[in-house]
């Protein structure tokens, strides 16, 4: 099975963030409330975009790193149906999260640090109920001008994988990408600015999953 497209909407404000997710939407699966988005304008933002697109899924990219249960319930409350959460969180918090999305009939992702992974601690997000992992290619990275996907990288998308996560993957994702990733587990194909910041955002994603369904036909 294909992946599926999730854009995510990393603007300052709302309207920069709807412009182009409305001419997207139809290639669109999952819309991403991104933490940039999230910290400017709130949960207003999960709650705009739950209204005007309905039946799409929506992750709120919040990153719960403590107050799990807090947090991840007003996200769900404001119409999230996924939540995210850093690696470093505790087990604990973890559970919280994972305890109040099974309440909402939600999902729970986590994603991890650049260089961080421990497989013994991925078991456990698991049995806690975590159903997403991200595997990315940092902000960071690609600003120091590491623009690879390393071994590692995809041999830790097939481990995860096999644990029985749906992974993820993120960091500057554009077309010319996934053919590295052929064969690979991968469940979800994360795009921001390839999508948002094109001039044709219709056009920007339509080419993602076209490429997508090509690469995992």
């Amino acid at each position: 099975m294909a992946p599926r497209l999730q854009v995510a909407l990393d603007t300052y404000d709302l309207p920069s963030a709807l412009g182009p997710l409305q001419k997207a939407a139809d290639e669109i699966d999952i819309i991403e409330c991104g933490t940039i988005l999230v910290l400017c304008e709130g949960y207003h933002a999960v709650r705009i975009i739950r209204a005007l697109f309905p039946d799409k899924k929506i992750l709120a990219d919040v990153r719960i790193a403590e107050a799990g249960e807090k947090i991840s319930r007003l996200a769900f409350e404001a119409g999230a149906d996924m939540v995210s959460c850093v690696a470093g969180a505790s087990l604990t918090t973890i559970q919280q999260v994972c305890k109040v999305a099974a309440e909402y009939h939600g999902e729970v992702q986590v994603e991890l640090a650049d260089e961080w992974f421990d497989a013994d601690r991925a078991r456990k997000w698991r049995e806690a109920g975590v159903e997403h992992v991200i595997v990315k290619r940092s902000r960071d990275r690609e600003a120091a001008g590491d623009l690879s996907w390393k071994p590692e990288d995809m041999d830790r998308v097939d481990e995860l994988a096999d644990m029985g996560f749906t992974v993820t993957i993120t960091g500057g994702v554009s077309a010319k990408d996934l053919p590295a990733f052929a064969g690979r587990k991968v469940g979800i194909v994360i795009a921001g600015r390839s999508i948002v910041a094109a001039d044709n955002p219709q056009a920007a994603a339509h080419e993602l999953r076209t490429t997508i369904e090509q690469v995992w036909s």
